[in-house]
């Protein structure tokens, strides 16, 4: 591993796309750190840690996750990558239903620009919403120390809107300049290190929980759940099912050639991290809709906001449930066996023992489906284990720190860190360098 990273910077263009990377990361945290104009940060600060006592924080954290921080601090980029991760999400939903985006997305390169095109206009339209909402609630918000906005005028909101907008899309091209001239996904490597930098705090408070209460087992204990989180997320992130697919003997010049042994592969986790965005952006609305109906002036509302809160049975046998469904719906969306069948039939190839067509097509989607509904269970298991934990030691463990054993911070690290290592490797051993391993290869997800 030592001598890997030695010979990074020894390859001139490998070395001056993983600096430009680091310079691009650094760009975006110092700009986590710039609060928007007439913003109060003490009231601010006091305000989020009332919030931090009560469910009142949860999709405030959930999103928080993926700004690296800056919501909370309300910084040119609050809102993070977050409004161009929905927009592709959304458009690649659209292409599935609308037949124009469907025909666009097969004609290759340049029907995929054209999607690319309409996925920025998307993310400029969703930024401006969010933004507008963000703002008018900041422009509201009382804390124990005063307001959090010095002047909530129209001014005020214009300035905002405009530059957390302004900051989402230069979000947007820091991310693909790291894509073209950097090391790994520009858009996973900003959500990476905006996750990446909460953990060093958030390890020294659970330390110091641990020392003040003279526990060592539990450190012990805490370290081994998450090696075998870590261990868990690598096998769900690189699963894949293999099912071996022959073809029949060509007639190339005049010859007759038997065309070698393929294999689709099916993995594990086709969905990713889509299905815990989803149900953790479900879960949490009925919390957030019950304080803003002012839910304990009900008592329906109040028993709705209990069962939904973190670390309650409900809650995450519902969240358990949600992510199942969310897999199974994104898997059959992104995935058409009837397609496969098809293609496989036009070009001659068979999976042995299976007829081609209506047959094979079957066979596909039973597999399919077996290996989804483990793979969506694993799921379910890691993003659970937060609560788990904080259920288990309330006291030891920071629930920041809990949140980074699983779920979708823990996914996240584990992808982008496997995809970028690939790249940094397949870049060694084409100039014939020693990669990471030995023995084998670093896998990517894909």
């Amino acid at each position: 591993m030592a001598s890997a990273v030695i010979n990074i910077f020894k390859i001139p263009e490998l070395r001056k796309r993983v600096l430009f990377t680091l310079l691009i990361l650094i760009v975006y945290r110092i700009g986590a750190h710039i609060p928007i104009p007439g913003i109060n940060v003490e009231a601010l600060k006091a305000y989020f840690e009332q919030a931090a006592k009560s469910a009142q924080g949860g999709l405030l954290d959930f999103f928080d996750l993926f700004a690296g921080g800056a919501l909370k601090r309300f910084t040119i980029f609050a809102l993070g990558i977050m409004p161009y991760i929905s927009a592709s999400i959304i458009m690649q939903l659209l292409t599935i239903v609308i037949p124009a985006l469907e025909r666009l997305a097969k004609e290759g390169a340049e029907g995929y620009k054209k999607i690319n095109t309409y996925t920025r206009y998307g993310t400029v339209l969703l930024c401006t919403i969010q933004s507008f909402g963000l703002t008018v609630w900041m422009s509201n918000m009382q804390s124990p120390k005063g307001p959090v906005v010095v002047d909530s005028g129209i001014m005020f909101i214009i300035i905002s809107v405009i530059t957390v907008t302004t900051g989402t899309m230069i979000l947007m091209w820091l991310g693909e300049q790291i894509t073209e001239k950097g090391i790994g996904n520009g858009i996973s490597l900003i959500i990476f290190a905006g996750i990446v930098v909460r953990v060093p705090a958030a390890f020294m408070d659970t330390v110091n929980k641990i020392i003040s209460r003279s526990d060592p087992i539990i450190g012990i204990i805490l370290m081994g759940l998450f090696v075998m989180v870590v261990a868990a997320s690598i096998l769900l992130t690189l699963g894949v099912r293999k099912i071996p697919v022959q073809y029949g003997k060509r007639v190339v010049g005049r010859r007759m050639v038997q065309m070698t042994s393929q294999a689709i592969p099916l993995r594990v986790n086709a969905a990713g991290v889509i299905p815990i965005i989803f149900a953790s952006s479900i879960i949490l609305f009925p919390a957030q809709i019950s304080n803003m109906l002012g839910g304990s002036k009900y008592a329906i509302m109040n028993k709705i906001q209990y069962w939904l809160s973190p670390g309650h049975g409900v809650y995450m046998f519902t969240y358990g449930m949600l992510i199942v469904f969310f897999c199974y719906f994104y898997t059959a969306i992104q995935f058409n066996p009837v397609d496969i069948a098809e293609n496989l039939k036009k070009y001659g190839g068979f999976i042995p023992g299976i007829r081609p067509g209506k047959n094979t097509s079957d066979y596909i989607m039973r597999i399919l489906n077996r290996i989804t509904l483990s793979g969506s269970i694993f799921l379910a298991i890691i993003a659970i284990m937060p609560d788990f934990i904080i259920n288990i030691w309330p006291e030891e463990v920071s629930h920041e720190m809990a949140y980074l054993f699983g779920g979708t911070s823990m996914l996240i690290i584990v992808g982008v860190a496997l995809d970028t290592l690939k790249q940094i490797e397949s870049q060694l051993l084409m100039r014939h360098y020693d990669g990471f391993i030995k023995k084998g290869r670093i896998k990517g997800r894909y």
